[in-house]
């Protein structure tokens, strides 16, 4: 699929600029990836590489809530004795 943007070279291929951002280097997203992958300011993403290539994929951050969810009877574990209150635990 072809989307058209300033950023294209050619189909699946972008050209971007890196440029200082603080101490360390930053790139932009264009728009139409960051409304297909739902980005948003603060959105969190995975930054690792092959050889040299560089991949950012998007995370998803769970919260508490959906991770509450997916407890059941065979995920429970029970609870662990780890010794007596000492400071001010007590």
């Amino acid at each position: 699929m072809y989307k058209q943007c300033i950023y294209c070279l050619y189909e699946g291929i972008m050209e971007a600029v890196i440029k200082k951002w603080g101490n360390s280097l930053g790139v932009r997203i264009p728009n139409h990836l960051v409304r297909e992958l739902a980005l948003k300011d603060g959105s969190f993403v995975d930054i690792s590489d092959k050889g040299k290539t560089i991949i950012i994929k998007p995370l998803q951050k769970n919260n508490l809530s959906a991770m509450l969810k997916n407890i059941n009877e065979q995920n429970l574990h029970t609870e662990i004795e780890v010794g007596s209150p000492v400071g001010k635990e007590k």
